[in-house]
């Protein structure tokens, strides 16, 4: 059986495991969740452009060549500059780590991206530091980017 007819059975189980034990809240999250697709499908489509349109004009050797196994100790420090940099939600950041994955992007490279998207703000660095203080956020992101660093070396050597 494929991973993903085994990944939909186990939902649909647990969907109906849900309704069973609460039918009210178990439709409760399903409009929720419809609403939180339909708010983030125009994202998800521009940003499923935007790949395919980076995968189509950037050759696939030089993506690799970037960000692959060979570039060494680049891939890792390019992907945590980029995700820092970036300001993508989780629901979108993860398609697009698996659209690079499967362009020959280094795991270590693809970790160290989607954990400084997650972990480290550049662009929301003047609303932190308006609530936290300079200080707090700068080594807030500061330590958050080492530690990015640290988990894509982990996961790379890991898998």
């Amino acid at each position: 059986m494929p991973k993903d007819m085994i990944l939909i059975s186990v939902t649909l189980v647990a969907l109906a495991a849900s309704a069973a034990i609460d039918r009210k809240r178990t439709m409760r999250g399903l409009k929720s969740g419809y609403r939180m697709l339909v708010r983030l499908l125009p994202q998800f489509l521009l940003l499923l452009i935007l790949v395919s349109a980076f995968l189509t004009v950037v050759p696939q050797e030089v993506l690799v060549e970037f960000l692959g196994r060979q570039s060494g100790v680049v891939a890792p420090l390019a992907a945590a500059v980029l995700g820092s940099i970036a300001l993508i939600p989780g629901p979108i950041a993860y398609p697009l780590a698996g659209a690079l994955h499967q362009s020959g992007v280094s795991t270590t490279a693809v970790a160290v991206l989607v954990t400084t998207l997650m972990m480290v703000g550049v662009l929301t660095f003047p609303v932190e530091k308006e609530y936290f203080g300079a200080r707090t956020a700068c080594l807030r992101n500061l330590l958050s980017f080492v530690g990015a660093l640290i988990i894509g070396l982990l996961v790379g050597v890991v898998m």
